[in-house]
């Protein structure tokens, strides 16, 4: 699905952001990209949808070249971004306009989609909320039937029950021919949705695993009190005592807490890592 090969980037003459980069994402999956603010994540998702250019090294995406912004490549990806701006029409006429491009596009499942997420048909997108226009490039994303849906920051301007159908929806929508990539600093909002976890920090994947890897590796537990250091990898101060990740030497079978995982490996991720390639 996407291939990256020692790919460097940088803004103008700056120092670079990206530097000898490899990544290999598989199709069948709901990625997940982790990552502190500036540490690259939405630079490369518009490096793989082909709106920036690498400086050097090699990137397939589906067996194109993004930068080509070939027209077959361009129906099978689909990017909502964090900022965006939505033209002053009905939903029936976006639909009308631009569902031509892809090829797949389900009209009955968007009428799906927009329905579950409670869209409102009779209004402009321009005077829609945040939230409900976030809601409809949802639908007509996951309509398109695209092979990449690439969603950055997706929960963020939802309420509690948007961001619940959100997970449902994306859930059923992939399969072994689809990829989806989330970027968010929402992690809460994305457990038990985004599988495989990938983690950028100063423009390097600092770790990259499986939930079922990272299960078997890690085990999350919270302690009373900390009276003794030794095994733990890390821990932090929560309400009654401390929420802890240590390894997994007794093959607990732990709940992994996605934020405690985030803060572990951006922390300490020396000793992560020396775990998982152990």
């Amino acid at each position: 699905m996407i291939k990256i090969e020692n790919l460097s980037f940088s803004y103008h003459h700056r120092k670079l952001l990206f530097d000898r980069l490899n990544l290999v994402l598989p199709p069948g999956n709901i990625y997940g990209l982790l990552g502190r603010n500036g540490a690259g994540k939405t630079t490369l998702l518009k490096i793989i949808a082909g709106l920036l250019f690498p400086k050097t090294g090699r990137i397939d995406v589906m067996g194109f070249y993004p930068k080509d912004r070939h027209p077959q490549f361009l129906s099978e990806i689909f990017l909502i971004a964090e900022e965006f701006n939505l033209p002053s029409m009905k939903m029936e006429h976006f639909v009308h306009l631009y569902s031509p491009f892809y090829p797949r596009f389900n009209h009955n499942l968007f009428k799906e989609y927009s329905e579950e997420l409670k869209l409102p048909e009779e209004e402009k997108l321009s005077v829609m909320s945040y939230g409900q226009k976030k809601n409809f490039l949802l639908s007509f994303g996951l309509a398109t039937d695209s092979r990449l849906l690439i969603l950055d920051e997706p929960t963020n301007g939802l309420d509690i029950p948007s961001k619940s159908r959100f997970r449902k929806i994306v859930a059923n929508a992939i399969h072994d021919e689809r990829s989806f990539i989330i970027s968010t600093h929402q992690v809460r909002d994305m457990e038990n949705l985004i599988d495989p976890i990938i983690i950028l920090d100063e423009g390097k994947i600092i770790f990259s695993q499986d939930c079922e890897r990272i299960s078997g590796r890690l085990a999350f537990t919270k302690q009373a009190e900390i009276a003794d250091r030794k095994g733990l990898v890390y821990y932090e101060s929560v309400l009654g005592g401390y929420a802890v990740v240590k390894e997994n030497t007794e093959h607990d079978e732990t709940r992994m807490n996605l934020e405690l995982l985030f803060n572990a490996v951006i922390s300490n991720k020396e000793e992560i890592n020396a775990i998982f390639n152990s």
